[in-house]
C-alpha cells in the first residue's frame, strides 16, 4: 500500500500530515530517539515521528525514573536527534516540574522549540490550562494520559489504568478535555485496547498508543525496547525486533512494516 505521505511527495512531516494520516486510516509509526545516529536510522527506515523522551533518563543516563531528567537534558538530546532528522516529525518531553507554573511551561517549550527545534513539545497529565497558553503562544502540545512515568512516586509501580469503570471513564473525559483544549496529538499509555480504540474513534486528533492495543491510530515503542537492549526488563507491550533482524536498520523496519500493516501490537502486547 502507498502511504499518504508518499502519495503527497513530502519531505518533512508536520502536524497537518499525521492529522491526514488518521483520516486515511494509515496507521502511524513512532519510535523514541535520543542521538544523531539512531535519529538517522529511524528517519531512513521512513518511520513517521521521532519522540525524544524523558526515558533517556532509564536507557542512556542508567536512572531507575524519568524524574531527575533535567529541561537541558531534553533540549541537548532533541538537538542531536534534530541535526541528523530529514523527515520525521519530532517531539520532545516536556520533564517533571519543568511545566508546574505557566511560566516555566512557557521557558521549557521556548528551549526546546527555540534551542533544539523540536515541532511538538508533550506533557503528561491533564493540565488543561498549561496547554491552553501553550498552544496560544503557538506551542503544538502532545498530551499524554494512562500511565504517567513521571508520576512514579505516586503510583508506587508502572501498571495499567483504565481498568476500573471509574478509571476509565475519567480517561475518556481527559482525553476529550485535552483536545478541547488544544493539544493536537495524544499518547495513550497501558491502558485497555478496548479503551484506547474507543478514545481513538471518538477525537478528532491522532492517537498514539504504547501498550494500547492495534485500535489506536498508530504505535510508539522506546527504541531501546524493540532492539533488546534495554537495561531493565522489556515491557509486556513491547516486542524484540532484533530477533528476526539481520541488523538494526532491519530491525527498524521491520517494526514499522508491521505497524503499517497492523500486525504488531499483536494481542500478547495488549491488556
Amino acid at each position: 500500500m502507498t502511504s499518504y505521505v508518499e502519495n503527497q511527495n513530502i519531505s518533512t512531516l508536520s502536524i497537518l500530515d499525521l492529522v491526514a494520516m488518521k483520516q486515511a486510516g494509515e496507521k502511524i509509526t513512532c519510535l523514541t530517539a535520543y542521538d544523531a545516529s539512531f535519529s538517522q536510522l529511524i528517519d531512513q527506515a521512513g518511520v513517521d515521528v521521532m519522540l525524544v523522551g524523558d526515558s533517556l533518563g532509564m536507557v542512556i543516563q542508567g536512572k531507575k525514573t524519568t524524574v531527575p531528567v533535567s529541561i537541558d537534558d531534553m533540549v541537548y538530546h532533541t538537538q542531536c536527534v534534530v541535526n541528523a532528522r530529514k523527515r520525521a516529525f519530532v517531539i520532545a518531553d516536556l520533564p517533571f516540574l519543568s511545566y508546574g507554573t505557566a511560566e516555566m511551561a512557557i521557558q521549557s517549550a521556548a528551549k526546546l522549540m527555540q534551542s533544539a527545534a523540536a515541532q511538538m513539545v508533550k506533557l503528561e497529565g491533564a493540565h488543561l490550562n498549561i496547554i491552553e497558553l501553550l498552544v496560544e503562544y503557538g506551542v503544538p502540545v502532545c498530551a499524554h494520559l494512562g500511565l504517567l512515568p513521571q508520576s512514579i512516586n505516586q503510583l508506587g509501580r508502572y501498571k495499567v489504568q483504565g481498568k476500573s469503570l471509574h478509571d476509565a471513564e475519567k480517561i475518556i473525559e481527559d482525553a476529550h478535555k485535552v483536545e478541547q483544549a488544544g493539544a493536537s496529538l495524544l499518547i495513550l499509555e497501558c491502558v485497555p485496547a478496548d479503551l484506547a480504540t474507543k478514545i481513538s474513534q471518538s477525537i478528532s486528533i491522532p492517537v498514539i498508543g504504547i501498550g494500547a492495543g492495534v485500535g489506536c491510530d498508530g504505535q510508539v515503542l522506546v527504541l531501546y525496547d524493540m532492539l533488546g537492549i534495554s537495561l531493565g526488563r522489556r515491557p509486556k507491550f513491547s516486542k524484540d525486533f532484533m530477533q528476526t533482524a539481520q541488523d538494526i536498520p532491519n530491525a527498524i523496519q521491520q517494526y514499522h512494516q508491521a505497524v503499517k500493516q497492523l500486525d504488531f501490537p499483536a494481542s500478547e502486547h495488549s491488556y
